[in-house]
């Protein structure tokens, strides 16, 4: 079980990072900025190709590797987590490694051309945009806080029916393989950092809602698909995951206050290996949803023009640093889904805020 879990990982970790330069936004290649009338240049699709390329056999050697010493070694479950763990890194760098060679080549071939000298360099902006928005509302999310809420005071009101010893981790079995002393804040520290959770959930979701749709001015059509699409299906993925997670962390809850509901051992592993493939499959179909969003042949194009690049704003290509956007989040360059404007504070409040205060209670009720 160990090993099938961390074989589909990888599979999945590798064939997403092999095609991201497919999903991202087509006036983007390896986090530079590219006119729409030369997307379908030759040595552009051939640096895509290449990546993936490259990408797709690095990864199957190490998968090869690592299911060849797991047949031949018989390891154990916690080896085989550890250094499928270990593998998932090395595939993230070097995939990394490459995305930051080629970006370097796409640097210099952009200069050769000449393109920001050639074509006028304009902005778009449709104040209507906004009104197509498709976003959930924010108080749907007010459904699992609720839950956990209401989780918690029945775990007040059980708590002479826990354990002496309340679990705090879950092997791949679905049993309890780590504990911590009965108190009343340990019984329900599980919930109280899954409510923090969805609150950082909530304030990514009211973020991207205040955040700017950025079109295109030579396409404004297939720009405004693209961004309806990832911000609709970003922000309905968003939410599934915090559904799935809340499910999950209220079953470890109510099997630790009832240790007799869920006595079949089968289910027990399959609960967590059913969530984990379920939010693998949603990424799988937002990546889809997203990448198709703007591959349409424009019906029109401005001639002469190109979108105002914003490429001296991205740092290193990933890490976003505009202070004249007031954008909360942006759409990524290179991965699909968003991230932090870093020049603006609030951001780093929605994002960190939570994490430091959780780790502020755990640190708080250690002593």
């Amino acid at each position: 079980m160990a090993f099938m879990i961390s074989l589909i990982i990888l599979l999945f970790l590798s064939t997403i990072q092999s095609v991201m330069p497919y999903f991202v936004k087509r006036t983007v290649v390896f986090s530079v900025s590219v006119p729409e009338q030369h997307i379908q240049d030759e040595r552009i699709r051939a640096y895509k190709k290449q990546y993936t390329m490259l990408t797709i056999a690095v990864s199957f050697f190490m998968i090869l590797i690592y299911s060849a010493w797991a047949a031949f070694k018989q390891p154990s479950d916690e080896a085989v987590i550890f250094i499928g763990t270990i593998i998932e890194f090395i595939i993230i760098f070097i995939s990394l490694a490459l995305f930051y060679y080629y970006r370097g080549k796409m640097k210099q071939y952009k200069r050769a051309e000449k393109w920001a000298q050639q074509l006028k360099q304009v902005a778009a902006a449709d104040l209507t945009v906004h009104s197509e928005d498709s976003l959930p509302p924010w108080y749907i999310y007010l459904l699992p806080m609720i839950v956990t809420a209401g989780l918690m005071g029945y775990t007040i009101y059980q708590y002479d029916l826990l354990p002496q010893q309340i679990p705090t981790h879950w092997g791949l079995s679905g049993e309890p393989d780590a504990f911590t002393e009965k108190t009343p804040f340990t019984a329900i520290q599980m919930l109280l950092f899954l409510l923090l959770l969805q609150l950082m959930f909530l304030g990514i979701q009211l973020g991207m809602k205040f955040s700017g749709i950025k079109l295109s001015a030579t396409n404004l059509s297939a720009s405004k698909n693209r961004q309806l699409a990832l911000r609709k299906s970003t922000s309905w993925f968003s939410f599934y995951t915090v559904l799935l997670i809340t499910m999950l962390f209220s079953y470890f809850q109510l099997t630790t206050i009832h240790p007799d509901l869920f006595n079949y051992s089968l289910l027990k592993a399959l609960i967590p290996f059913g969530v984990m493939f379920l939010i693998l499959a949603g990424t799988a179909i937002l990546m889809v949803i997203v990448g198709r969003s703007d591959k349409y042949p424009s019906e029109s194009m401005e001639e002469g023009l190109m979108d105002a690049s914003d490429d001296k704003y991205w740092k290193a290509g990933l890490f976003y640093f505009n202070k004249n956007d007031p954008s909360i989040f942006v759409e990524k360059r290179f991965g699909v889904g968003w991230t932090i404007n870093f020049a603006n504070p609030v951001g780093y409040l929605i994002i960190f805020g939570p994490l430091i205060l959780i780790l502020l209670i755990a640190f708080l009720f250690q002593w």
